[in-house]
């Protein structure tokens, strides 16, 4: 029987945010190295968590962010625009989300769509 520290454990590894990822497993998952990911860090860009030993911890979401950083590196671009990048496209889609809420007709509460 799970003890409630793995149960929350395998409860957290649907959330995008939870580090579960060491450097090493993470260099991998994005086709980099842990150099790669430290320099991340230095900029600032992605702050992994530290585990009770001190290790790095990476969550899924930072992992996406590393690997459009190194697809950017990888093209030529210095790391810090590649991150200044990468903020202002995250940046861009948040306000399309918005934007397309307060597009979104209001609906008095208890009313109908397509009602009268």
């Amino acid at each position: 029987m799970p003890s409630e520290d793995q149960q929350y454990v395998a409860d957290r590894l649907d959330d995008d945010h939870f580090p579960a990822y060491t450097m090493g497993r993470a260099a991998e998952l994005i086709g980099g190295t842990p150099g790669f990911l430290r320099a991340l860090g230095e900029a600032g860009f992605i702050v992994p968590t530290r585990s009770e030993g001190g290790h790095r911890r990476y969550s899924r979401h930072q992992l996406r962010l590393a690997a459009r950083a190194r697809e950017l590196v990888d093209q030529g671009t210095p790391i810090d625009a590649a991150c200044r990048i990468i903020g202002l496209e995250d940046r861009l889609e948040e306000a399309l989300r918005d934007n397309e809420e307060l597009r979104r007709p209001e609906r008095e509460p208890g009313s109908v769509p397509g009602g009268q």
